[in-house]
């Protein structure tokens, strides 16, 4: 990974992660080994493109809730229905620092449902109104902070008291 140090433990877990996957192991099972491993290895490759995306886009995060676990990476979303404590993936881009939303305690469904996307491209919609709209991914946390949202690796700078 150009510019950013992989670990052998991201390795690691992103590999047993794809050779449990159930069709892998049914790979295995019924004798295609090499199936079986070139599949698990584009699948630890595709990881790192996200890993190496989250780390890299600037307003690259991820969002926990009640529905599941999801990596916003611009265009891109990966997401699963497991909370982030089943997610590998998700769990490894937020130990390398990638924001990380917390929203299985906001109670206020509506409001939440209600807020702006997360601008995709870095740039910030001009207009602040309307379907559609779009903000800043710090003025994203401040509003869902706001809600009950808890924050972690959080981007915005610190405020001294």
């Amino acid at each position: 990974m150009k510019g950013i140090p992989m670990q052998t433990g991201v390795l690691r877990v992103l590999r047993a992660t794809a050779a449990s996957w159930w069709w892998h192991k049914e790979l295995r099972r019924t004798g295609q080994t090499l199936l079986a491993q070139r599949l698990e290895r584009q699948t630890v490759l595709r990881d790192l493109g996200y890993l190496r995306q989250a780390a890299t886009l600037p307003n690259a995060h991820m969002i926990c809730g009640k529905g599941g676990t999801f990596i916003h990476l611009g265009w891109t979303t990966v997401s699963t229905l497991a909370p982030i404590e089943r997610f590998p993936l998700a769990a490894l881009a937020v130990a390398r620092g990638t924001p990380f939303i917390d929203i299985r305690h906001v109670t206020d469904v509506i409001a939440f449902a209600n807020l702006p996307r997360v601008v995709r491209d870095g740039s910030v919609d001009p207009v602040h109104s309307g379907a559609g709209r779009s903000v800043s991914l710090t003025s994203y946390i401040d509003m869902v902070e706001k809600l009950g949202a808890r924050i972690t690796n959080n981007p915005r700078p610190r405020q001294s008291a």
